[in-house]
């Protein structure tokens, strides 16, 4: 295949929004963020909040604009605490104030366990993964580090300003921040044009974002940071055993974005473990 014709073809991989982080890759037709909750809004329980890493998008067959997956991790909660009420309100292609403005109507003073991901889409990760993939390290290397400066001086008081939303609209909830994996396994790999280089910057982005995410969920009376890095550790794009789908022309939707194995395997036990108080 010509080089040009194949960065055209990667190009049109990841021109639609990842909900990553690191994370996700793209939708080939990415949700309105601000769509509402699929069925019927119950008081109290447990309420998911987020982007495509929360709603699933990768890990199954999804519904509805907000693009849903059984195999979502906030889904495998309810599931296993069948009986509470659950509100599962995330969304691909969220971002921060769209979570503050269209994923809060299902709280309540009843409401007993908050999960949220979100602040891959916040910093610009779709661009970053775009421009590794098809405009050589250089570039890739800059794109990085413009997220990064967005990641410190941007982030950090839109998640203050999430977390006091959520923590108005549910008083008594226990509040769950879940981080964001490395997309790459920890040894370098051959992947297209993104060089070893490459993929190293895009894991330390993982971690930059993840530290400031923790930062401010830590800073925040009731809420905690579940880091998922650790389970999906030699599980990257590249491993023998991947949790996170490579990009591919095939399925656009689930490029960069946790497998099933990872949404059940990674980000579910992260879960189970900080709503413990």
């Amino acid at each position: 295949m010509r080089r040009t014709t194949w960065r055209r073809l990667l190009t049109t991989v990841l021109a639609c929004p990842l909900s990553l982080l690191l994370a996700g890759a793209a939708t080939s037709a990415p949700a309105h963020a601000g769509s509402k909750p699929s069925g019927e809004t119950r008081q109290g329980g447990y309420a998911a909040l987020g982007d495509s890493f929360a709603s699933g998008v990768g890990a199954g067959a999804s519904s509805g604009n907000c693009r849903r997956v059984a195999n979502a991790y906030p889904a495998l909660w309810a599931a296993a605490h069948h009986g509470e009420p659950f509100n599962f309100a995330a969304c691909s292609g969220a971002r921060i104030h769209d979570v503050i403005t269209s994923q809060l109507s299902g709280l309540s003073s009843r409401t007993t366990l908050v999960s949220i991901t979100v602040g891959g889409n916040d910093i610009g990760f779709t661009d970053v993964m775009k421009t590794c993939v098809t405009s050589g390290e250089s570039a890739c290397l800059k794109s990085i580090a413009r997220a990064e400066r967005t990641m410190d001086h941007v982030l950090p008081g839109a998640y203050d300003g999430l977390l006091r939303s959520v923590t108005k609209a549910a008083p008594h909830a226990r509040v769950v921040v879940l981080g964001y994996p490395h997309l790459y396994a920890d040894r370098a790999c051959a992947a297209g044009m993104v060089t070893r280089r490459s993929q190293s910057a895009v894991n330390a982005a993982a971690d930059h974002l993840d530290r400031v995410i923790a930062g401010r969920a830590r800073a925040h009376k009731g809420a905690a940071f579940a880091d998922v890095r650790p389970a999906f550790a030699g599980h990257g794009v590249c491993s023998a055993d991947s949790w996170i789908n490579p990009p591919s022309l095939l399925s656009v939707d689930a490029s960069y974005h946790p497998t099933a194995q990872g949404q059940r395997k990674g980000y579910l036990p992260a879960l189970g473990t900080a709503s413990r108080p």
